[in-house]
């Protein structure tokens, strides 16, 4: 049996589709068999123009080509921290649930424009966990990250809780597949 020494191997660039955000990546390993199942991470700052989304992918092959799949979501604590000012509050979440072909975890992030009570973050919290819930509910993952990452979750989300509250920044701090 011959055994190749790693100098002698040869690496290149492999090409890996990611369609989420319609562009291409380029991996260097010596086979494509090497990248299958290796996880990604993509700061999607430029093209969100300024919202700091960090993306994570993991590699899967799919006949000849490398596709990346979507793994998780999650807003950079710099912009939280860019946003959070004096004489405000914040209202923040976690709960898992079933989309249509995983369960996910959502965890929303709430600003309001002023100190606002006990009572009215606890109604907030509670608004913004039903409305998810029945989003996430009858959709597929992919449809749901395009979204969050469009605005469109967090506009829509942002529309029904002004009616309780108006609030200075409502994102989605992190979203997840488990």
């Amino acid at each position: 049996m011959v055994v190749k020494s790693k100098s002698n191997v040869k690496k290149k660039f492999f090409e890996i589709k990611a369609p989420l955000i319609s562009s291409k990546i380029n991996l260097y390993a010596t086979l494509p068999e090497e990248l299958e199942g290796r996880i990604v991470r993509i700061d999607l700052t430029r093209i969100l123009k300024g919202k700091s989304f960090e993306l994570k992918l993991r590699v899967n092959k799919e006949g000849e080509e490398l596709v990346a799949e979507p793994i998780s979501l999650w807003l950079a604590g710099s912009f939280i921290r860019r946003m959070i000012r004096n004489g405000i509050d914040y209202v923040e979440d976690s709960f898992m649930v079933e989309c249509k072909d995983a369960k996910v975890v959502v965890k929303p992030f709430l600003i309001t424009r002023h100190k606002v009570s006990r009572e009215v973050r606890k109604n907030l919290r509670n608004a913004a966990r039903k409305y998810l819930e029945n989003f996430v509910k009858i959709r597929n993952t992919k449809e749901l990250f395009s979204e969050i990452m469009s605005g469109r979750v967090q506009r829509e989300m942002s529309m029904e809780l002004k009616k309780i509250y108006p609030l200075a920044l409502c994102e989605i701090r992190v979203f997840e597949i488990l």
